[in-house]
């Protein structure tokens, strides 16, 4: 098990009603990680919609999540 990090923006941090949180997980990967969130919170955006960033950086979905880790789910942003 490890601790990450986890923050959310735009309509993640409204679905899950938090704009970041610390949580325990077994996930190995990004995406792991992702899918647990969305059965959790009920996130309705596939993962293919969003973006994963690991410590400030792009990361691809199956990059392995390391303990203390920052995780940023980025969805499509509009803006005008």
């Amino acid at each position: 098990m490890i601790t990450v990090h986890i923050q959310y923006f735009a309509i993640l941090r409204e679905q899950r009603g938090l704009a970041h949180e610390t949580l325990a997980t077994h996930a190995a990967t990004a995406a792991a990680l992702y899918e647990e969130l969305r059965d959790r919170y009920g996130f309705t955006l596939p993962r293919d919609r969003v973006r994963a960033a690991v410590n400030e950086e792009f990361v691809a979905w199956e990059a392995p999540l390391r303990d203390g880790q920052k995780v940023v789910f980025i969805p499509p942003v509009a803006g005008g």
